[in-house]
């Protein structure tokens, strides 16, 4: 009888430290975005699906000084990869770039995520299905507001991706980000023969690598 008390116990430990590891977390990343903006980077938080897509590809632009996959628009604190998955935490699964404007400017970091992901899915981005794959630009000040919706409006106007599809991007004001958990971080590299990376995350990155070679790193 003892031992089943005990169980919850260190479960209940476990959580707790979970916890308090992702927090510090959440502050060292809130540290270094305020020393890199001090340092005249910038900060855009974008979601457009599943986040190892999205951080593979921006990691591989010219200007971009570090991409964090994390959580973001959430009613939970400090949500877990597992919280988010179940759609109960309300939270999207997105990235923070840093990026220095002198060398790319937010309106090519929207370029570049207008281009490889389908803005005109609810909640959705190929079999990933759930709010936490939802499109949505989280804008950090007026400017990046206002651009992000003049350029859905031109992408709209010209009927970008095909006639009578509506692009369901949503432009919020950026509450709180959550960086994920460490080995969701530079997912794609490390994990490049997992068949999702292969058949989903690769072809992005060619996608990219060939249509915008001006604007990558090495280039």
């Amino acid at each position: 009888m003892k031992k089943l008390w005990i169980l919850p116990i260190f479960v209940a430990m476990f959580s707790c430290m979970a916890k308090e590891k992702q927090q510090e977390k959440q502050q060292q990343n809130t540290d270094s975005i305020k020393m890199s903006e001090q340092q005249g980077y910038e900060t855009a938080t974008l979601a457009g699906g599943c986040f190892w897509c999205t951080e593979a590809v921006f990691l591989e632009m010219d200007g971009v000084k570090s991409v964090t996959s994390g959580y973001i628009g959430g009613k939970t604190v400090n949500p877990t990869y597992k919280e988010v998955c179940s759609g109960d935490t309300g939270h999207a699964e997105a990235v923070q770039i840093v990026y220095d404007p002198k060398k790319v400017d937010f309106g090519q970091l929207l370029e570049i995520f207008f281009a490889t992901h389908d803005p005109t899915t609810l909640n959705r981005q190929g079999n990933d299905v759930g709010t936490q794959y939802r499109s949505e630009i989280f804008y950090h000040t007026e400017a990046q507001k206002e651009l992000a919706e003049a350029y859905i409006t031109e992408l709209q106007k010209q009927g970008t991706y095909g006639f009578g599809k509506k692009v369901v991007t949503k432009v919020t004001k950026a509450p709180t980000f959550y960086p994920a958990e460490d080995y969701h971080q530079n997912y794609y590299a490390q994990n490049k023969e997992q068949p999702y990376c292969s058949f989903v995350i690769t072809p992005k990155i060619e996608k990219v690598r060939e249509k915008y070679k001006a604007q990558l790193k090495h280039q």
